[in-house]
């Protein structure tokens, strides 16, 4: 029923296909750059308040791991964008070295 022994065909990235990509995941890098950015900015114009040490340290550690977790989602999808560039010109120069041999 199941047993079909056709291999999926793989498709081959194309510079166009990277870049369709790296726009993308630029666009939601530059979404989530604009979120850190207010809530980096929510955060510093609304500072704690109670003269609980523990509540002061763990109203702290949130903040800390809200703007690290947003930021870290910033740099994967900017680094990916970053990547998908490059890999759209390494494609770019492959495929001229093949046209010219």
């Amino acid at each position: 029923m199941g047993n079909s022994t056709e291999k999926p065909t793989q498709k081959k990235p194309t510079p166009t296909n990277c870049l369709i990509g790296a726009t993308i995941s630029g666009t939601l890098g530059y979404g989530l750059y604009n979120l850190t950015s207010s809530i980096m900015q929510t955060f510093a114009n609304k500072p704690l308040t109670s003269s609980n040490g523990l509540v002061l340290r763990i109203g702290s550690l949130v903040r800390t791991l809200v703007t690290g977790v947003a930021s870290l989602g910033t740099f994967v999808f900017f680094f990916v964008a970053f990547g998908l560039i490059l890999l759209a010109i390494q494609l770019l120069f492959q495929k001229e070295k093949t046209t010219e041999s």
